[in-house]
């Protein structure tokens, strides 16, 4: 952690990734903790746009009309460093430096079953018992940036920079760059399940957080916006 000068700074609370996976047992969560928060985070919305909509054999669509939620997009870059972990002794770091913690990244992006149902399928196909075809998806994700921004995402771009190797070339440095698409109740309308109700709670109970915050900002602008109006 750089120093910032002040005595008495504030602990960091470092962000994460949890992906929820319906495993056979249950959701397991695998939880990817940023080694550092990182400096930037972009956010990109996208709102529903009528005039784009064709308006012929329909009524006129509204101007304001906005029937969901804007798409947002966050993108953000992470950092992996094995240096702390090898000044104390770490083996798994000694042996595969960050690998580890890229192939945690990387699971966000392949379809599962979990690992208990991933290995049961396996088995089966090995035994020539492969278990009835389904339609395959990724597990769903949770941004957690702090307690004010917890965020149901899915990983729509990824790219990794890998730099410094140990001698059997597993890295011991990475950048990893994500932008991730944050899912809205309306995406899960024809799913259940308890990964699914988990990530709807969280959606609301963000979104909840951001009409309060909008609301104390009212109240503290008040005077200075009626001041603002001609009538």
């Amino acid at each position: 952690m750089a120093e910032t000068g002040y005595s008495g700074s504030p602990h960091l609370v470092r962000g994460a990734i949890v992906q929820l996976i319906d495993d056979v047992i249950g959701v397991v969560p695998n939880i990817i903790p940023f080694q550092y928060n990182p400096e930037t985070v972009t956010r990109t919305m996208t709102p529903w746009n009528p005039f784009e909509v064709e308006q012929s054999g329909r009524g006129q669509i509204a101007p304001t009309a906005q029937p969901f939620d804007p798409k947002e997009q966050i993108t953000i870059e992470v950092h992996f460093n094995a240096a702390d972990q090898l000044e104390d002794g770490d083996p798994v770091a000694q042996t595969v430096g960050v690998a580890d913690r890229i192939a945690a990244v990387e699971k966000l992006l392949f379809p599962s079953a979990g690992l208990i149902g991933d290995l049961i399928a396996a088995v089966g196909e090995i035994a020539g018992n492969p278990p009835p075809p389904k339609r395959l998806s990724v597990p769903i994700a949770l941004l957690i940036w702090g307690p004010g921004r917890i965020l149901p995402v899915r990983v729509t771009s990824y790219s990794i920079e890998e730099t410094t190797f140990l001698p059997s070339l597993q890295p011991l440095m990475a950048k990893v760059s994500l932008t991730l698409e944050v899912l809205t109740p309306d995406v899960f309308r024809c799913e259940s399940g308890p990964a699914i109700e988990l990530a709807i709670a969280a959606y609301r109970f963000y979104r909840l957080q951001q009409s309060a915050l909008a609301i104390a900002n009212g109240a503290r602008n008040a005077a200075q916006a009626l001041s603002l109006l001609p009538f």
